[in-house]
């Protein structure tokens, strides 16, 4: 699912890279942004698992 962005937002995460950013950059921070965004609506959704299930699932001790 797609969130909506306004362009006051996209405007603010470009207005934040550097003066030589490039392309790659912009797609990296658009990248970053909309995982975290994904993030968050799993947490608020309740679509979490505990630590411990995780590393159990892969052998980690903690």
């Amino acid at each position: 699912m797609s969130t909506v962005v306004s362009k006051q937002e996209a405007h603010k995460l470009i207005d934040q890279l550097p003066i030589d950013a490039t392309w790659e950059d912009l797609m990296r921070e658009i990248y970053v942004r909309a995982v975290i965004e994904k993030g968050l609506e799993d947490s608020r959704s309740g679509r979490t698992k505990d630590v411990s299930e995780i590393r159990a699932k892969y052998g980690l001790t903690e």
